[in-house]
This record gives C-alpha cells, structure tokens and sequence, in this order.
C-alpha cells in the first residue's frame, strides 16, 4: 500500500489551472487517473485542458495521475486509489471490489487487437511466429496483451513475450527491430506510426471492443459524480469544448467523432465475456 502511494506521489501529476474564485479554491481535489498507455507527456498534454474545461464548468478540481507503468496504474485501480480512472482494466475479475462505476465512453471507434509487424519484415502469418520473441505492451494491456495473446495461444503458437512498458514503449521496440512482431492497441499504433512515419502490417485483429471508459469509486458522491459526467457528455455541443477536443484529438492523431457520452456497465458487456472465457492466465 505504500509502496503504490509512493509511486503516485512520485509519478507524473498535474493539477489542471483555471479561474481562481472562492468556490474553486475551497474545492476539495479528486484524482483522475489515466491508465499508462503513451508517454506521460503525451498524456498530460492530451487530457490537461480537458479537466481544466471540466473544473472551470463545474467548479471541481481535478488532478491527472498517472504511473509509469500500466500494471502500476492496475495495482493503484484496484487499490481503489483513483476517484476517477479512465482505463479498460476495471472489467478484471481482480478489479471487483474497488467496484468502479462506467460513468462515459468514447464516441469514437471501437478499439482492436492487433498483431502487427514492419512492412519490410519476412514475417507473413502467425505461425511463422512461433518460438520468436514478440512484444506486448505490459502484462496489464487489454487488446495490446490479452486479446492478441488469447489468439496466439488458441492456434498453439508458443512466443517469447517481451515487454515495453506501455503500448508506445513496445510499437518503439518493434519499429528498432528488437522484435520482430507486437501485439498492440490498433489505434494506439496507427497514430504512432503516422506521426513517426512508421510503415506496419497487420498479422491479425480482433473484433472490436468499446474504447476505455471514465469510471468512477463509489466514494466519490453521486451529485458530484454526475456533475463531471455531464460536462464531459456535454463537450462536443458547447463551441470552447469542441475546440478542446479537436486540439487534444489532434496530438495523439485521433479522428472523428469526438468526445463521450454516458455510459453503463452494459456498454462494456464484451470485456466481461472476454475474461470469462480467455486462456490467458497471467494478466495483472
């Protein structure tokens, strides 16, 4: 238990800024963590004016925390650290008693599984991955590790995982040649290697699943609870929301539609069945 609120004192934490009035200065703080898939810079730089729009609506002071590792930020999840999360883990059967709410999903795309490897490689099937070193980003991902490793497992295909960390560590493996396949986020990886001019080709990819979600403790008060729900629900109709969000969806390469809408643990049904049913065993 130290051990994990000492890394999040230690990782990456940045109080979104915005009107000093009476009311936002005697606003109690409430962490919102964002599981660790790109680099924390990145993170921050996508999400800050987003909870600095929310805090101004509605007078609640979010603080972005996010540990440098995916199974960290797990650890911490299901710890019941966070007040809010924006991550897929808490469908884990582990994640059941931190008993985390889905308050919004993404309306973008559904999210995939890939199994992706360089343009240029000699590798043209799975099979041919056999007895190789392939790359995922942590024990902890949802479609860059489990997904794509219940599929290799399910064609008794034996690889040699290597880990990156986050799914970016892991797409900056593959693109130095240090493996020779990953299994990745696809839109994760799509954006990546646009903006690093990154040529791939997909081995295999998985049917698709809703995008991570805003969850939020069962601590956290309901009012309040929904109070930052609907200025999230709300962005994409409000002129300065939009604009936010067209910014921050332009620095991870992220396309249309943009923003959330309110969700339920129903909209998420497919990860339950997927954990159910995996042969996968050591996810964190």
């Amino acid at each position: 238990m130290m051990k994990i609120k000492n890394l999040l004192i230690s990782a990456l934490t940045l109080v979104v800024t915005g009107l000093t009035t009476p009311q936002l200065l005697a606003a109690e703080n409430w962490s919102f963590g964002v599981l660790s898939q790109r680099s924390p810079v990145l993170t921050a730089q996508y999400w800050n004016p987003i909870l600095d729009y929310v805090e101004r609506k509605t007078g609640v002071k979010l603080v972005l925390k996010v540990a440098r590792t995916a199974p960290e930020s797990n650890e911490a999840t299901e710890m019941g650290l966070f007040d809010f999360v924006y991550s897929n883990t808490i469908f884990l059967p582990k994640m059941a008693q931190a008993n985390y709410q889905v308050i919004l999903r993404p309306r973008d795309e559904a999210i995939t599984g890939q199994i992706v490897t360089l343009t240029d490689s000699s590798i043209q099937t799975l099979k041919e991955l056999d007895g190789k070193e392939v790359g995922f980003p942590s024990l902890a991902a949802f479609v860059g590790y489990a997904v794509p490793m219940d599929q290799i497992l399910r064609q008794n295909i034996q690889v040699i995982p290597v880990f990156g960390g986050n799914q970016e560590g892991i797409i900056a493996q593959l693109k130095a040649g240090k493996v020779v396949a990953a299994g990745v986020n696809n839109q994760v990886m799509k954006a990546y290697a646009q903006r690093e001019g990154m040529s791939y080709r997909v081995l295999w990819e998985s049917h698709g699943f809703n995008n991570l979600p805003i969850s939020v403790h069962p601590r956290v008060p309901k009012k309040l609870a929904d109070s930052i729900k609907n200025a999230i629900d709300a962005m994409d109709g409000d002129p300065e929301g939009i604009q936010i969000l067209e910014s921050t969806a332009a620095l991870i390469g992220q396309k249309p539609p943009y923003g959330f809408r309110a969700a339920s643990a129903s909209d998420y049904a497919s990860y339950v069945d997927f954990y159910r049913q995996t042969l996968v065993k050591d996810i964190k």
